[in-house]
């Protein structure tokens, strides 16, 4: 990485996990996807993501809870996880200011009195940077994608706010049991639950209908940036989408794109083709992802900008100054 510091100062990581060790071990975030975390990890607390965000120059970690987790609660106590959920996160930017941003968790939004009840509450009260959103609610024939007329109040009022979004793929298993154990539903699902999202979104009109809303996509968006042609030309000319190719394509250019778990060469080079310099952005996936993990993609995405140090700032820190002008450049953000 440069040594230069007027052009790479502290990271922002707009991939950051709020991960309670009482919501792990109550199996909320998913006892079938085959995830595993080492022996070695202790339990996390906001003090843990601090420690290590100083030792990869993050300056602020906006948090997130990964997936849907209302389904796996009895309907009556579906609404009240997301305000406590919220809270927390709140509670830990104030214990440590500066050094985190909430990306506020909705209830599971086919519930869309609750969801904009949430809403409202986390930007108006708690000051969210933005929401989280999983690509899909459901399983199998109750399943409902993004782009569902059901979202529609949802998307109008985030398009009025001008809001920032953060999709995250669900870990939903597939319809086989994982290949081994080496590629749980993180490693194999979870990245195409991305780009099926953004696909939905594009294809459905809801990302031109609602143009004010800003959209990061997890993992790079995980097979987006390979897969979009493939959905512009059989969207248009083999399944009669609306859109033409050119649209399609530029309607997937307007999502931002984040480097966790996705910092590497080949992923680099396709992002950079894809999309202008403005829509990229950094991110780890801690502590889904341990710090080994996360420092050998951040080496990469580092070495990969090396000769660019204007390049390597506007990814670590000067697009998310854009998104968030709350983070002044080059001082940590202030509550």
């Amino acid at each position: 990485m440069t040594d230069d510091s007027t052009t790479t100062p502290g990271r922002i990581d707009f991939h950051h996990h709020f991960m309670p060790t009482s919501m792990l071990t109550s199996g909320l975030f998913g006892d079938t996807s085959g995830w595993k975390f080492q022996k070695d990890e202790g339990g996390w607390t906001p003090q843990v993501s601090v420690d290590f965000m100083d030792q990869l120059q993050i300056d602020t970690a906006i948090l997130s809870i990964p997936n849907d987790i209302e389904s796996r609660l009895p309907e009556g106590k579906r609404r009240h996880v997301a305000r406590e959920l919220n809270t927390l996160t709140r509670q830990a930017m104030e214990d440590h200011p500066g050094r985190f941003g909430l990306f506020a968790h909705l209830p599971t939004p086919t519930d869309i009195d609750a969801a904009l009840e949430e809403l409202t509450f986390a930007f108006d009260v708690l000051g969210a940077d933005g929401i989280t959103l999983t690509n899909v609610y459901g399983v199998g024939d109750e399943a409902r994608s993004l782009g569902d007329p059901i979202f529609e109040p949802l998307w109008a009022e985030l398009d009025r706010r001008r809001a920032l979004v953060f999709l995250h793929g669900e870990q939903t298993p597939g319809s086989n049991q994982a290949p081994s154990e080496f590629l749980p539903t993180p490693v194999s699902e979870t990245p195409n639950e991305t780009y099926k999202g953004a696909a939905d979104l594009v294809t459905s009109g809801r990302k031109r209908q609602f143009p004010n809303v800003r959209i990061i996509l997890s993992h790079s968006g995980g097979s987006t940036p390979v897969l979009a042609a493939r959905v512009a030309a059989l969207g248009a000319f083999h399944l009669g989408c609306e859109l033409s190719p050119d649209e399609i394509l530029a309607d997937f250019r307007t999502f931002y794109y984040e480097t966790a778990l996705s910092g590497f060469e080949t992923n680099l080079v396709a992002l950079e083709s894809f999309v202008e310099p403005d829509h990229i952005l950094f991110g780890t996936d801690f502590p889904a992802a341990n710090p080994k993990t996360v420092n050998w993609f951040t080496n990469n995405v580092d070495a990969y900008f090396e000769a660019r140090p204007e390049m390597l700032a506007r990814v670590m820190h000067d697009n998310a100054y854009s998104l968030l002008p709350r983070l002044t450049a080059g001082t940590p953000a202030q509550l």
